[in-house]
């Protein structure tokens, strides 16, 4: 039987909730445990066999939960079809129960020998099958699970994960202790938000998803605030050829403080090539000129005074604020005067350092904090902040209201209650301008008649698509901010 892998779900879930899936499967569609570990076992075994399909010697570690009930069942299929495997239990095996006990004793019925971990290295395999922790966890790992998550790292051959990782916290994507870094992970039944953010994409490597074919009102009784980040490709309308600049949107974008005129030039350009129909820059006397050179289109003023910033807001439909703004006496009065307005406000970099000094809230504005910058914010450590991401942005949005882009690996956007979170985007986007792009798009969206929640989720899934447009072909590392303006352009133009 070939198991059909489906795609990444959009709705995503806490391990609690996967269990609560788990168990209204079993209990209330009378979909049996020992059906659910077959069938997750044969879809871990059939991906294996197409990813490493010369694989002949396999190394299956389990624990003695369900996780390594899931591990008896692909060491059994394996086994069927003539493969060598060398099944390692983790733990005391008097503790397996239930259907991973069933799962042992099939797998034992039909000769293989299981063996008892014995904090060593793992013997010789083409692939180890990481089946030791399961979405469970709420700790670091330790005794024999820590020693076992070292030994799978240190083999130095490929590794499959079932469910998720072990050592990584299927809840926030953090790790307290040591994590097995995958090749591959398959998860089942319900997707685990951690496995999209912080340290949870690196652990996981390639995802891979299985419902493990339950019945569609299983998930309908298990509601859920947070969401897999997903665009229509639709979402950019064809326009009318009678169409002008004025009905795209103005945008201002404030910034560009004395060595900083850099990244308000970036917020300018991004907003333009994401369709607006205006962008101007308030910045200081030295670089207004200079930018309008190098870039026509981009309409800069010197703003050195109060009078004239509040002349080029009163002209504006949106504002990004904070693009290389600093933290002088000149950015704080350009700031005060943009919060004052009424215009909606994007808010980035410099601008949220100001803004943690006196915290107000706001409806209509869009915070873009990466977690150094939320940290501030939220008078807490990076640490902090990275230990519990979905967390962090809610307290940021109780803090501060309006819409919140935590950004950083698996960027999260929380708006109106619900939680995004984006899976897309690569490490060579950790590089100076990027957010400043960021800015200039979703500002650009806003002005162009988007909502507060689809500026933003637009906006960062348009710029991580972009940057990983980008980095194809010629890679990641050396990937510059500026390189991702065609790309932009490209996809507003898909439809």
């Amino acid at each position: 039987m070939i198991t059909r892998m489906k795609q990444l779900p959009n709705k995503l879930y806490t391990a609690e909730q996967t269990r609560e899936l788990d168990r209204i499967a079993i209990e209330e569609f009378e979909v049996s445990g020992t059906v659910l570990m077959e069938r997750a076992g044969t879809a871990a075994f059939e991906l294996l066999q197409q990813h490493w399909p010369d694989a002949k010697l396999l190394c299956i570690v389990c624990g003695t939960g369900n996780n390594g009930g899931d591990g008896f069942v692909v060491a059994r299929l394996a086994h069927e079809q003539g493969l060598q495997v060398e099944v390692l239990i983790v733990g005391e095996s008097n503790n397996i129960k239930g259907d991973a006990l069933a799962a042992k004793q099939r797998l034992e019925g039909c000769g293989v020998n299981t063996k008892v971990y014995g904090n060593g290295k793992l013997p010789l395999a083409d692939v180890v099958v990481d089946a030791v922790l399961g979405t469970g966890l709420i700790g670091a790992a330790y005794g024999d699970a820590e020693y076992a998550i070292n030994a799978i790292n240190q083999h130095g051959t490929p590794v499959l994960a079932l469910d998720i990782p072990s050592g990584l916290l299927a809840d926030t994507g953090n790790v307290l202790g040591n994590v097995v870094k995958a090749d591959i992970t398959i998860s089942f039944i319900g997707l685990n938000q951690g496995l999209l953010t912080a340290k949870g994409p690196d652990c996981c490597g390639e995802l891979i998803f299985n419902d493990l074919q339950i019945p569609s009102g299983v998930a309908l009784k298990v509601p859920t605030t947070v969401k897999r980040l997903k665009i229509p490709s639709s979402v950019f309308k064809r326009r009318d050829k009678e169409s002008h600049k004025g009905l795209f949107g103005h945008v201002l974008i404030i910034g560009g403080d004395i060595g900083m005129s850099g990244a308000a030039r970036l917020a300018c350009e991004a907003a333009l090539r994401s369709g607006a129909g205006l962008v101007s820059l308030a910045t200081r006397y030295a670089h207004a000129s200079m930018i309008s050179s190098a870039r026509p289109e981009i309409m800069s003023y010197p703003a050195e005074r109060e009078e004239e910033i509040k002349f080029l807001i009163s002209k504006a439909t949106v504002i990004g604020v904070g693009p290389g703004l600093g933290k002088s006496e000149w950015a704080a009065t350009l700031f005060a005067t943009a919060v004052n307005s009424d215009k909606p406000l994007i808010v980035d970099a410099d601008a949220l350092n100001l803004l943690a000094l006196e915290p107000i809230k706001r409806d209509n504005w869009i915070l873009t904090p990466h977690p150094g910058e939320a940290a501030r914010l939220l008078d807490m450590t990076i640490e902090e902040v990275q230990a519990d991401r979905f967390s962090a942005i809610k307290s940021l949005a109780e803090k501060f209201a309006g819409t919140i882009v935590l950004k950083g690996n698996g960027t999260l956007i929380y708006s109106e209650g619900i939680t995004y979170v984006c899976d897309k985007g690569n490490p060579g986007m950790a590089s100076g301008g990027m957010g400043d792009i960021l800015t200039g798009v979703i500002s650009s969206l806003l002005a162009q008649g988007f909502s507060l929640t689809d500026a933003a989720n637009v906006g960062v899934h348009l710029h991580s698509s972009a940057g990983d447009a980008a980095a194809k072909g010629a890679g990641e590392r050396g990937l510059l901010a500026s390189d991702l303006m065609p790309s932009i352009r490209r996809l507003v133009n898909l439809s």
